[in-house]
């Protein structure tokens, strides 16, 4: 087991939230442990993965058997890499407590690791062929899931690309077509460089001419949307010399099947939405007796 990186990545739901999640499974009782007079008898729940696995989820998990009433008494932080066997989170209390906790925490545990393996699974080869690129990932996430999603590609070493519309100035051709066209958009940039100067300005571009005529206008940052790799890695070749401080972006299409080749262009950014999409991880959960 280890740490993919240095950082602790804290529990990214409010108590609120756990308690919303646990309403979700349990909104009056467990009748199952209820009608079979086993609530108050002493026990545990143990975590354990059956392949291979980044691990992300564990703090919401925990902190969910604990609104439950279980006491969480080993935790392996997210971020970290184990391997099939591991134990990665055991808890201890009362049986109710247990059953109470179990299929939403394990539900916490396995969407989230799910996301962070595949996650890493992207870093690792990006960064097979270019040590300095980072992968990026989308804010298309299923509706709600945001909070988990995001924690899960940060355990997996990838960072996210937007957090939403609030943050960041990204110009697509949906908002060029308010603008008149690329010479509207062109004018924008040189009033946005003097107006949001606090802000890099980003644009997405299907074309090399088009990424040429808004880099002169001033943008920090071309996004290519489904730009073939060839017609990718010439973009960069253009671009690179005569604008050195201009981050280029390939977004659209990026899967674990040829990240590498869009690694390989040079560009600074992967923008990808794969590792949310793709089976959970496999994490089994153990109950057992304390008597």
């Amino acid at each position: 087991m280890h740490t993919l990186n240095g950082a602790t990545l804290p529990c990214c739901l409010s108590d609120d939230e756990i308690a919303r999640l646990i309403r979700e499974d349990v909104p009056y009782l467990d009748l199952t442990t209820y009608a079979l007079g086993i609530g108050d008898a002493p026990g545990r729940i143990t975590f354990a993965a059956r392949h291979p696995t980044v691990i992300a989820g564990t703090e919401e998990a925990g902190r969910l058997l604990a609104q439950c009433g279980a006491t969480v008494t080993m935790s392996t932080r997210s971020g970290c890499r184990v391997e099939t066997g591991d134990v990665v989170l055991v808890a201890d209390g009362p049986a109710q407590a247990l059953h109470r906790g179990w299929k939403v925490a394990l539900n916490l545990l396995e969407y989230g690791s799910g996301i962070a393996t595949r996650a890493r699974e992207l870093v690792d080869a990006a960064r097979q062929v270019q040590p300095s690129v980072t992968v990026a990932t989308t804010r298309k996430v299923f509706p709600g899931t945001k909070a988990l999603a995001v924690k899960g590609i940060l355990a997996g070493g990838a960072v996210p690309h937007r957090m939403g519309l609030s943050e960041t100035i990204l110009i697509f051709p949906q908002h060029r077509a308010f603008l008149g066209g690329l010479d509207g958009l062109c004018q924008a940039l040189r009033t946005l460089k003097q107006s949001g100067r606090e802000h890099k300005l980003g644009v997405e571009v299907e074309r090399l001419d088009d990424a040429v005529a808004v880099a002169e206008a001033g943008a920090d940052l071309i996004q290519f949307d489904k730009l073939p790799v060839d017609e990718l890695r010439q973009a960069v070749q253009v671009l690179r010399p005569r604008f050195p401080a201009l981050t280029l972006v390939a977004a659209g299409g990026l899967t674990g099947a040829n990240i590498r080749a869009f690694a390989e262009t040079g560009v600074d950014v992967l923008v990808t939405t794969w590792p949310y999409f793709g089976t959970p991880a496999d994490i089994r959960a153990t109950l057992s007796s304390a008597v």
